[in-house]
């Protein structure tokens, strides 16, 4: 079995050059044996021959097989004075032996490419349901991440005023007061967490109205005047887009929490013809060490993380010092 499989492919090698030799053979010898008496029967193992031929060899091949048996039986026909049918029908026979031979095999070389076809489209589907699958999971792995960052951050930030009034000024009745604005912020932040979940399947509320109920949330956690100005013709936009422009106003507002305490921030939302611009503006703390960057409360990845994801979409972030000022501009093409 070992030697048969071994010499296999030589074998093949010598078949594919034997058989177009015997297939001519047969559609000669047996073309001259339908031209005598009773030969009927050996024209069509001639023209089995010439199907055979078309079927399995190349066209050049086949041709060469068919035009052998056709050139034997006229020659032996009009030298022995054979009929007319039999001088030229039987080689007729052949040719269209040799084209129905050539049908077939066109046939099946379709249903062969059709058949691969479908298995690349099916390997296809199946790579694009996991793709379809990935995508989903990293951006539901990203809104949890960016919701968690943003809930625990703001917690830190409350948590941590509430030790410095314990530390510093001893006040523990501010510290009780900081500490439920925490409470209520790991309450806003599951409701959150639940409500984003929900929305990954189902339809968000405008994008105006989300913004603003973050800034009445940061407002009740902080203590801290925050103005809302929508500017522009609203329109509803992309799923991925709204939520960008959301997390960026999130970081923004945790960051101006953690630098610029108690100092008052504007928040405004420009729709213009060719983009949709986000801006968060927050006066600063005359302390230097604690002005912000892009590195902020979630262990470096805050508005860092939402330059990357706006730069999916085609967006833009930035963050930079305007005199007394930090401005965030989130931008997303219309």
């Amino acid at each position: 079995m070992w030697r048969a499989s071994e010499h296999s492919p030589a074998l093949r090698a010598r078949l594919a050059r034997v058989l177009p030799w015997s297939a001519g053979a047969m559609v000669v010898m047996c073309g001259w044996a339908s031209l005598s008496n009773n030969g009927g029967p050996f024209s069509i193992l001639s023209s089995a021959a010439t199907v055979g031929s078309g079927v399995f060899f190349s066209f050049e091949v086949a041709g060469v097989v068919t035009g052998a048996g056709v050139l034997a039986v006229m020659a032996a026909g009009l030298a022995y004075g054979v009929g007319t049918f039999g001088t030229f029908g039987y080689p007729l026979i052949m040719v269209l032996g040799l084209l129905f031979g050539r049908v077939v095999r066109g046939y099946r070389i379709q249903a062969e490419q059709s058949a691969a076809l479908m298995a690349n489209l099916e390997q296809l589907q199946q790579e694009q349901r996991k793709s379809a699958a990935l995508d989903e999971r990293n951006r539901i792995a990203r809104e949890i991440h960016d919701l968690l960052a943003h809930s625990l951050g703001a917690l830190g930030v409350q948590i941590q005023a509430a030790q410095a009034v314990l530390t510093d000024q001893r006040d523990i009745d501010r510290a009780v007061e900081l500490l439920g604005h925490a409470r209520r912020a790991t309450t806003d932040g599951l409701k959150e967490t639940r409500r984003a979940l929900h929305a990954l399947r189902t339809d968000t509320p405008p994008l105006a109205d989300v913004i603003a109920e973050l800034g009445a949330r940061h407002r009740r956690q902080f203590g801290t005047q925050v103005s809302f100005e929508v500017t522009g013709e609203q329109r509803s936009l992309a799923a991925d887009v709204d939520l960008a422009l959301t997390r960026a106003a999130q970081e923004a507002l945790v960051n101006a929490a953690k630098h610029a305490p108690h100092q008052p921030v504007q928040v405004r939302l420009n729709y213009d013809q060719e983009r949709t611009t986000l801006t968060v503006v927050n006066e600063l703390s005359h302390d230097a060490a604690r002005r912000p960057s892009l590195e902020t409360v979630n262990g470096g990845y805050g508005l860092v993380g939402m330059r990357e994801r706006l730069l999916l979409l085609d967006g833009s972030l930035g963050a930079n010092l305007d005199h007394d000022t930090w401005v965030v501009t989130a931008q997303v093409p219309q």
